[in-house]
């Protein structure tokens, strides 16, 4: 038994107010596929299989350089964001674990699994932390961190990704995400070889204290904080970083870590072609790293990174297990509803790229036809597939109309009563 945030009962009694018009609208859906001989079960099934994390961070407020506004019932600690994270789980089932991130969400690791126990959730990849200092170490990441030009400010950033390591081996985790905000800010400031030397043998360090079965992901990032130069700004050098550590070394593409314009599906391809390909940071951008909702500025392009991710179980592709998180600042609305959109809007992109004629669609690229082809695309894109994505959360105990349900239940008023109100007036995410 978990102990449930929001009741089954409370989620059943709620969707019975929307089952009829479902039940109408798939059949609808149903019968439409039905003409292009796709089975809508079949596709449903595979989307209630479907899950992503949700990020530790996400569930607090986030902010700007500038400033940071606290919403109503900001969580205290790791325990208050698990309680909310598992009610992201319950309303939409598509969230069953968490992304922690160290040392923000530090903690005894038999206190974690516990109540990530109780709650029914588990734990996916760790996140490390030498972009910020934290309260008692010794040297400052002022000026780097893995690729610092001293040694010991290289080791203690070394022995806090180990640490990670070792509370997620704690609580069942397989992975570990490495992103750093070394760079420079000034040309001469750094040497980029030499930099990038001691970031390699830094992160060497760190895959030697991989258990057997985890992956290490490489997280790239153009610029910020490093504004000049950054030591991992591409996918490129990620790639890079990868093969020279060995076979448990892949790739995280986050989806607003690249230069405007670029072709994101395309490095996607690249990179599953290649077996480097760790996993995503799922959010959304209009003119940098924005961490908007997944699926709010650009979801054709989030349907054309699903369509490399499907093309690939599609052709079989060996050892092809992405690791699927979301990674968003929610600045101007419930975080907790912001995730449950996102989480819907990347099942959507999924749902969309399972319709699309694999067969048709090579067989327009083999005869050079780039209207039939990209036609192809858009008539899955163009299908609505809410009663799909609906129906997935019913039949796994979820709930039809997921922030209906989450505003209904009066959850956020509840921990707002809870949880002692936060001032504002900081800049940064939490």
């Amino acid at each position: 038994m978990t102990d449930s945030k929001i009741s089954g009962d409370f989620i059943a009694e709620d969707n019975d107010k929307r089952a009829a018009a479902l039940k109408s609208d798939y059949a609808a859906l149903g019968e439409k596929l039905a003409r292009s001989n796709i089975d809508i079960n079949a596709v449903t099934a595979k989307v209630a299989e479907f899950f992503v994390a949700v990020p530790s961070w996400g569930v607090g407020t986030g902010g700007t350089r500038f400033a940071r506004f606290p919403g109503l019932g900001e969580p205290r600690h790791i325990f208050d964001k698990l309680d909310d994270c598992s009610v992201i789980n319950e309303l939409t089932r598509a969230t069953p674990t968490v992304s922690l991130h160290i040392p923000w969400d530090k903690t005894d690791p038999k206190e974690l699994k516990a109540k990530g126990d109780q709650l029914g959730l588990g734990f996916d990849a760790m996140n490390s932390n030498t972009f910020s200092d934290a309260p008692d170490q010794a040297n400052s990441y002022k000026y780097g961190s893995l690729s610092h030009v001293d040694a010991a400010t290289r080791a203690q950033a070394v022995e806090h990704n180990i640490e990670c390591i070792e509370i997620g081996n704690a609580i069942g985790s397989k992975a570990l995400t490495v992103w750093v905000g070394d760079g420079s800010n000034f040309p001469g400031q750094t040497n980029f070889t030499r930099s990038f030397e001691r970031y390699l043998a830094a992160m060497a360090d760190i895959y030697k204290a991989l258990p057997d079965d985890w992956r290490l992901f490489s997280e790239h990032k153009m610029y910020e904080p490093a504004f000049y130069s950054t030591v991992v700004q591409d996918w490129g050098t990620s790639y890079l970083i990868a093969q020279t550590l060995g076979p448990k070394a892949q790739c995280l593409v986050d989806l607003g870590h690249h230069a405007p314009n670029t072709n994101i599906e395309m490095i996607v391809a690249r990179l599953i072609q290649f077996g480097k390909l760790g996993g995503f940071h799922f959010n959304d951008s209009k003119y940098g790293d924005d961490d908007l909702d997944a699926g709010s500025v650009e979801p054709y392009r989030l349907f054309l990174v699903f369509n490399e991710l499907v093309d690939a179980e599609y052709r079989g592709v060996k050892g092809f297990h992405p690791a699927h998180m979301i990674d968003q600042s929610h600045n101007v609305t419930d975080p907790i509803e912001s995730l449950i959109s996102s989480a819907n809007e990347i099942r959507r992109a999924y749902a969309q790229a399972l319709l699309v004629d694999r067969a048709a669609l090579e067989g327009y690229q083999n005869g050079n036809d780039a209207l039939m082809a990209t036609e192809t695309l858009k008539r899955a894109y163009r299908t609505d597939v809410e009663a799909i994505l609906a129906e997935a959360r019913r039949r796994t105990g979820g709930a039809i109309d997921p922030i209906a349900s989450y505003r209904a239940s009066g959850y956020r008023a509840k921990v707002a009563a809870e949880r002692p109100a936060v001032k504002g007036g900081s800049g940064g995410i939490v």
